[in-house]
């Protein structure tokens, strides 16, 4: 929640982002950018999930 900023969305948004996403599906919609589908983050996620006693998938 925090890493995404999903708190915060809507106001940045014009507090459209969660019906936007809503309305009609979100996979493969190019008109919506959608935090979680970009994958800035993942070292970011990496790390978080390590430090936390994750069990790794790979």
């Amino acid at each position: 929640i925090q890493t995404f900023n999903l708190r915060r969305l809507p106001a940045e948004r014009g507090g459209r982002f969660y019906q936007d996403t809503a309305a009609y599906g979100h996979f493969g919609r190019s008109d919506l950018i959608l935090p979680w589908e970009e994958t800035d983050k993942a070292e970011i996620l990496k790390e978080a999930a390590g430090k936390s006693g994750a069990i790794s998938m790979a």
